[in-house]
């Protein structure tokens, strides 16, 4: 029987960010399950909609024998410490060299793509190496990646084969999990590894323009999926992290099979054509003004995505731009109660609702100003009064299309009202992709009339279903919504920083 060990590493690094994702990050549980090792991981992954959830349900299928290792996560940030990709790569590397002893034919691992470690740069390459370096040459050794993975030539040359998710928001990753066992399957099969052809993008795609559920990014990915058809192969496309300031950050175009070579040359060429990848984003305070005017006539929320405080591409979730934009246009005055903001990552104000209960007033400062990529501070934190409307121990199991089933831990969490704005106030950093996480909080989604979410794109799988409208917005933040903005130290010359 097939013995197929099963690992994940998971961290996409904006290395423009301010917070580094430490060991501690990585074992907090509250944007992903904390850190597990061994049956215990495979138990509480099964079923989830995450990319080893996929692979273990499909190699069930296939018959094979899962040795499970070892999954981590964090939320996106800064670089990950030396400390924390020790720990992980050490104990995959244990695990390996154990399940040799026994007997091992391949490798699966659910790795993010866009992880910069202190001390490498690449380091999911860094991590094939190392096992690569155990097993030898002929061992299969299959990888599953976000569609935001940064592909070195290093990944490509380690790994027998590639797959990346082929939506964003990504509602596939269990699907691509799937997807990497097929390929395993291939792989065994024939014996060898299949031809792998692939071509970089010359220049870096801003994180808004990438969406699966807009043009262009929609259609070309239904191309994708047709030409896999017509060729046999099974192609990727990773429009790439376009804050993770080293030499092989940029879009990637791949693809395994015996036609590999004329379907990624099809494929480049639909997707390098730069002015499809332009895009236009709103200054904060004319994103409320259209709000609310949308609003006034509008049957269903107007959702605004605050993309440049986004805890799911390294801001921190607590900056007070939006929220101060909302107060000067007085949109809690026109729609008292019906206007939400979160997730706004503040433990300490958490904490005091919780401790003061439902019904309390309290003086409180809400939100940090933090060094942005312009070099200046964001917007100052609100003094103000606040009532507390609802309190929350924080635990959160996700029901929308994204990490559907999966449990997250927030800590204290609050619903703060001021001036008739309702705050999800929360102690974890967690990116606003799903409703359940206002919910938690009294909050519900559907019926509010203009909705700030922390978020640039995974919002949409969950929120655009009851929007009238989505407009994206530009306050001061810590993650750039132009790639051009961020001062570039590292990138291969020759890649643009604008289509």
């Amino acid at each position: 029987m097939t013995r197929v060990l099963i690992a994940g590493y998971q961290h996409e690094t904006n290395t423009f960010a301010p917070s580094l994702a430490d060991w501690a990050a990585f074992n907090r549980g509250d944007s992903f399950p904390a850190f597990i090792r061994g049956a215990a991981m495979q138990q509480s992954l099964t079923g989830i909609n995450i990319p080893v959830g996929g692979f273990i349900d499909e190699a069930k299928r296939q018959g094979w024998t899962l040795l499970p290792s070892c999954w981590a996560g964090a939320i996106p940030s800064s670089f990950v410490t030396r400390e924390a990709f020790e720990n992980i790569a050490s104990a995959v590397c244990e695990d390996v060299v154990s399940a040799l002893a026994g007997g091992l034919d391949a490798i699966y691992l659910d790795l993010h793509g866009a992880a910069v470690a202190e001390h490498a740069a690449d380091s999911e390459g860094e991590l094939l190496a190392r096992l690569r370096a155990i097993v030898g040459p002929e061992l299969p050794i299959v990888v599953s990646l976000d569609l935001h993975a940064n592909v070195t030539q290093r990944m490509l040359r380690e790994a027998d084969a590639l797959v990346a998710y082929r939506t964003y928001p990504h509602v596939d990753m269990a699907v691509t999990g799937e997807l990497a066992a097929e390929l395993l399957a291939r792989r065994l099969k024939a014996g060898r590894r299949e031809p792998m052809h692939c071509r970089r993008l010359p220049f870096l795609i801003p994180l808004n323009a990438q969406s699966t559920w807009t043009v262009p990014a929609q259609g070309l990915y239904d191309e994708l999926i047709a030409l896999d058809r017509v060729h046999g192969t099974v192609l990727s496309f990773c429009m790439g992290f376009p804050a993770s300031d080293f030499d092989e950050c940029a879009p990637m175009v791949w693809g395994h099979g015996e036609a590999a070579g004329r379907a990624v040359d099809q494929l480049f060429a639909l997707v390098a054509e730069p002015t499809q990848w332009q895009m236009d984003i709103l200054p904060a305070r004319e994103s409320v003004v259209q709000a609310l005017a949308l609003a006034e006539k509008a049957s269903k929320p107007v959702v605004i995505a605050d993309t440049q405080d986004n805890p799911g591409a390294g801001g921190d979730s607590n900056t007070t731009g939006m929220l101060h934009a909302l107060l000067a246009q007085g949109a809690g005055w026109r729609f008292p109660g019906q206007v939400a903001l979160g997730l706004m990552y503040d433990a300490a104000a958490a904490r005091a609702a919780r401790e003061a209960g439902v019904g309390a007033e309290l003086e409180l400062v809400l939100g940090t100003a933090v060094p942005t990529f312009t070099g200046l501070p964001s917007d100052p934190p609100l003094r103000g009064r606040f009532k507390v409307l609802a309190v929350s121990d924080g635990q959160c199991t996700l029901k929308g299309p994204m990490m559907t089933g999966m449990t997250v831990q927030l800590g204290a969490c609050a619903c703060l009202e001021i001036e008739g704005i309702r705050i999800a106030v929360v102690s974890g950093k967690k990116q606003l992709l799903d409703r359940e996480l206002l919910r938690m909080v009294g909050i519900f989604a559907e019926h509010m009339r203009v909705i700030v979410v922390k978020s640039s794109n995974h919002f949409r799988a969950d929120f655009e279903p009851i929007a009238s409208a989505v407009l994206v917005a530009k306050a001061a933040g810590p993650m750039a919504a132009d790639p051009a903005d961020l001062p570039w130290k590292h990138l291969t010359p020759g890649i643009r920083l604008r289509p």
